[in-house]
């Protein structure tokens, strides 16, 4: 007949471990919930719908210091302005120009074309990225 050993608990320390509290155990699982949904509502705030949605339309170098470029906006706001910033880039990648255009309240979709003035020849442009939080210097007094 085989029998469980005993260590020596002065060297090894006790085996047997009082289990954590009930409301321990429950309080650890609710703060790993509020934790998850923390994260959620950051991540769908970053990563969701956006309320401003911008696709290029045309872009078409007009000289080798001015580019012409066109995109449509689509706001799910249209009574508020929003502003879009428009970039060109060289053939070596670097940025050779960037303006913001001022988007007055309107329709759900509208198209804008704009010319940006350049540091290089371009030979891209692209809408960087667009707000609803408008500089005071863009709207017209």
């Amino acid at each position: 007949m085989v029998t469980q050993r005993q260590l020596p608990a002065d060297r090894y320390g006790s085996r047997a471990k009082p289990p954590a509290p009930r409301w321990l155990r429950w309080a650890g699982l609710a703060l790993f919930v509020a934790l998850g949904l923390v994260v959620a509502v950051i991540g769908y705030q970053n990563l969701g719908t956006q309320p401003i949605e911008t696709e290029g339309v045309d872009r078409q170098v007009i000289d080798d210091g001015s580019v012409r470029i066109s995109f449509s906006v689509r706001r799910d706001d249209p009574a508020k302005p929003a502003d879009c910033i428009v970039r060109a880039r060289s053939a070596d990648g670097d940025e050779s120009g960037r303006r913001e255009v001022y988007i007055a309240p309107g329709g759900t979709s509208v198209t804008v074309t704009t010319v940006l003035h350049t540091s290089k020849r371009a030979v891209s442009g692209e809408v960087f990225g667009c707000s609803y939080q408008v500089p005071a210097y863009l709207v017209a007094p």
